[in-house]
């Protein structure tokens, strides 16, 4: 299983953009997808989820700016609106997954994708 995270860039504060991050290999089924994202210095931290059922969660810090939804069963938008200096930090999707042939599911991380607000 893998997963594959694109969509960052360079963008002015206020901007917006908007991430992907794609599961593929062997998957039997997914039970919930998620965005983190580590700023220089920082500790990775949760910035949404989402289930297989279309819950979602958000970071107090993001909520109202950020969304989080499925562009398919297997692929994850982030799309992130009036972008603040703060939000400058590589982007990291998760993935709940359970590969076939498997009896549990498993964690499974994509690669990053950098995010730089600038003023």
């Amino acid at each position: 299983v893998q997963l594959q995270a694109s969509g960052g860039g360079l963008v002015q504060a206020g901007g917006s953009l908007r991430l992907s991050c794609k599961a593929s290999g062997d998957i039997d089924s997914i039970n919930d997808m998620g965005w983190y994202r580590q700023a220089p210095g920082k500790e990775r931290e949760l910035v949404a989820t989402i289930t297989s059922n279309y819950r979602t969660s958000y970071a107090d810090s993001v909520n109202g700016r950020f969304t989080i939804s499925w562009a398919s069963t297997n692929t994850v938008f982030l799309t992130v609106t009036n972008l603040k200096l703060e939000d400058t930090a590589v982007y990291y999707c998760k993935a709940n997954v359970l590969p076939r042939g498997r009896l549990s599911y498993a964690v499974y991380w994509g690669q990053g994708t950098l995010v730089t607000v600038s003023s």
